[in-house]
């Protein structure tokens, strides 16, 4: 009897382990603030660059499936490349003076339809969080989906 139990509770953890991990964790862009940033010299670029020091919270979501809702703006609608931003295009990272910690880049896992400047979206995606690559933004969603 023993073993049947043992045997049913495994597979039981088993199953439900597979429809669990693809739940993406809601978040927002008050808990992605929780970032400081350091001054600091970059030989290559000869010039001072900011580099992200992740929170605890943050650092508890990298490689995660989150979900986020944001602003899209197009940066270059031919190629794909989008950035979610926390704000509208007129106030965020790149126009306004909101802060790097305000946006993420997005790499769709499959482009369906361009997207408008200003959209109101939820994604969900894998989150990477970028130290080191000065091309990127800090914030990556990666194998990003459109939820609504």
């Amino acid at each position: 009897m023993m073993k049947l139990f043992v045997t049913i509770f495994s597979f039981t953890l088993l199953f439900n382990s597979g429809f669990t991990a693809d739940v993406p964790v809601k978040t927002d862009w008050k808990t992605l603030s929780n970032v400081d940033f350091n001054k600091k010299w970059n030989k290559e670029e000869k010039m001072f660059i900011l580099e992200p020091v992740f929170g605890e919270t943050v650092k508890a979501l990298a490689g995660k499936t989150v979900e986020i809702t944001g602003y899209m703006i197009p940066i270059d609608i031919e190629s794909n490349y989008y950035v979610l931003s926390a704000n509208p295009y007129a106030s965020c990272f790149f126009c306004g003076g909101a802060g790097p910690e305000s946006v993420m880049s997005i790499k769709f896992k499959k482009v369906s339809r361009r997207f408008d400047t200003d959209e109101r979206l939820t994604l969900k995606g894998k989150l990477v969080l970028n130290t080191q690559d000065l091309e990127e933004l800090n914030y990556i969603l990666q194998d990003a989906e459109l939820i609504k």
